[in-house]
C-alpha cells in the first residue's frame, strides 16, 4: 500500500514538472547590440548616442507586408532585449517568418542602417532549458546625426532662435609692480669630464623556424531550403445587414403650467417717531469787559533835514530819422458767399405719455 502511494506521488511530480517544461518550452527572445558609427568624429558620447533608442522586430506577414511583433530598448552599452510570441517559433528551432531588426530613434522615425539589410535579419542563436534564443546577424549600425536619441532630441525640435551673447569682458589695468634690484652674478660651475661608458659586445640570438601552415577544410556549400507556398485560406463572405425600422416619435406633450399668485405683502411696524422735549435753559455768566486805561505818549527824536542836491546838466534829444511811409496794399478780393440750402425740416413726434406717479402703499 505504501509503495503504490510512493509511486503515485513520483509520477504526480513528474507529470507537474513535464508540464512546466512544456509551458516555458516555447518562450522565444531576441537578443542583440546596437553600435555607433561616428561617435568618435562627431565627439559625441556613446551613452548619450543610446538614450531613448529603441528597437522593433518586424516580420514579414503573408501578405507581403511587415508587422511589428516585439519592442524593446536599448540600454546605456547598447544591449537590446525583446520577447516574442511563442506562436512564431518552430519546434525545431526557426522561425515561421522573415523577420529584422529596426532601430527606432527618440522621436519613433525609423533609422536608417549603416550595415545593410543581411545584418538586421534575425537568425537562430541557442536553445538552452526549451528557451530560443535569436538575435541579428551582425551589429546594428547607425550614425547620431540621422538616428537622434533623447538626449540630442529638444536641440533638434526647439533649436535656440538666437545664441545668447556673453557680457563684454570688464577692463582691468594692468598691474604695477616695484622694480627689483639686479640679480647677483655668480660664474659657472665647471665639471670634470665623465669617464668613458664600457663596451659590452653584442649577443647573437639564433633566428627562429617559420610557421607551419595550418590547413582548413572549406565548409560546405548552403543547402537550399525549400519553403511550402501558403495555402490561401476561403472566408465566407457576411451576408448583408438586415435594416432595423426605427419607429417615428411622437410630438411632444405640452405641459400645463399653473400660474403664480401675486406676492402676499409683509407688514412692517412703522418707524418710532421720537417726541421732542424742550431744555430748560443754562445760564452763564456775562464775560469780563477790560477797562482801557491810555498811555503816555512817547517821545520821537525828529530826523535832520537831507541836503538838496545839485542839479545834473541837460541832454539834448537824440534825432531819429523817420522810417519811410508803408506802400499800401491793394485791396483782397472777397470771395461772394453762397448760402447753402436750407436743412429739411424734422418731422414732429407724437408727445411722450408722462408715467404715473407712484404710489407708496403702507404695509
Amino acid at each position: 500500500m505504501l509503495r503504490r502511494r510512493a509511486l503515485l506521488g513520483f509520477w504526480l511530480s513528474v507529470l507537474l514538472v513535464a508540464g512546466f517544461c512544456h509551458c516555458d518550452d516555447k518562450s522565444v527572445e531576441v537578443v542583440g547590440i546596437g553600435e555607433c558609427a561616428d561617435c568618435e568624429q562627431t565627439n559625441i558620447k556613446t551613452i548619450h548616442a543610446f538614450s531613448g533608442l529603441r528597437v522593433a522586430i518586424d516580420c514579414k506577414v503573408a501578405d507581403g507586408k511587415f508587422k511589428t511583433i516585439g519592442v524593446g530598448e536599448l540600454d546605456s552599452e547598447g544591449k537590446f532585449k525583446v520577447k516574442l510570441p511563442r506562436e512564431i517559433a518552430k519546434e525545431n528551432g526557426e522561425l515561421k517568418e522573415e523577420c529584422y531588426a529596426q532601430l527606432h530613434s527618440a522621436s519613433s522615425t525609423p533609422c536608417p542602417t549603416h550595415s545593410g539589410l543581411e545584418t538586421s535579419k534575425i537568425i537562430f542563436k541557442s536553445k538552452d532549458n526549451g528557451k530560443h534564443t535569436f538575435g541579428p546577424a551582425g551589429k546594428l549600425a547607425f550614425s547620431p546625426i540621422t538616428c537622434t536619441s533623447a538626449f540630442l532630441w529638444p536641440f533638434f525640435k526647439y533649436p535656440p532662435k538666437v545664441l545668447p551673447q556673453l557680457p563684454p569682458k570688464p577692463y582691468y589695468p594692468p598691474k604695477v609692480f616695484p622694480q627689483l634690484p639686479p640679480k647677483p652674478y655668480y660664474p659657472p660651475k665647471v665639471f670634470p669630464p665623465l669617464p668613458p661608458k664600457p663596451y659590452y659586445p653584442p649577443i647573437y640570438k639564433k633566428p627562429l623556424p617559420p610557421p607551419i601552415p595550418i590547413y582548413k577544410k572549406p565548409l560546405p556549400p548552403p543547402i537550399p531550403i525549400y519553403k511550402k507556398p501558403p495555402i490561401p485560406i476561403y472566408k465566407k463572405p457576411l451576408p448583408p445587414p438586415i435594416p432595423i425600422y426605427k419607429k417615428p416619435l411622437l410630438p411632444p406633450i405640452p405641459v400645463y403650467k399653473k400660474p403664480l399668485l401675486p406676492p402676499i405683502p409683509v407688514y412692517k411696524k412703522p418707524p418710532h417717531i421720537p417726541i421732542y422735549k424742550p431744555k430748560p435753559p443754562i445760564y452763564k455768566k456775562p464775560p469780563h469787559i477790560p477797562i482801557y486805561k491810555p498811555k503816555p505818549p512817547i517821545y520821537k527824536k525828529p530826523w535832520p533835514p537831507i541836503p538838496k542836491l545839485p542839479s545834473l546838466p541837460k541832454i539834448p534829444p537824440i534825432y531819429k530819422k523817420p522810417h519811410p511811409p508803408f506802400p499800401k496794399l491793394p485791396p483782397i478780393p472777397k470771395k461772394p458767399f453762397f448760402h447753402k440750402k436750407p436743412l429739411p425740416h424734422l418731422p414732429k413726434f407724437p408727445p411722450i405719455s408722462k408715467i404715473p406717479p407712484k404710489v407708496f402703499s403702507p404695509p
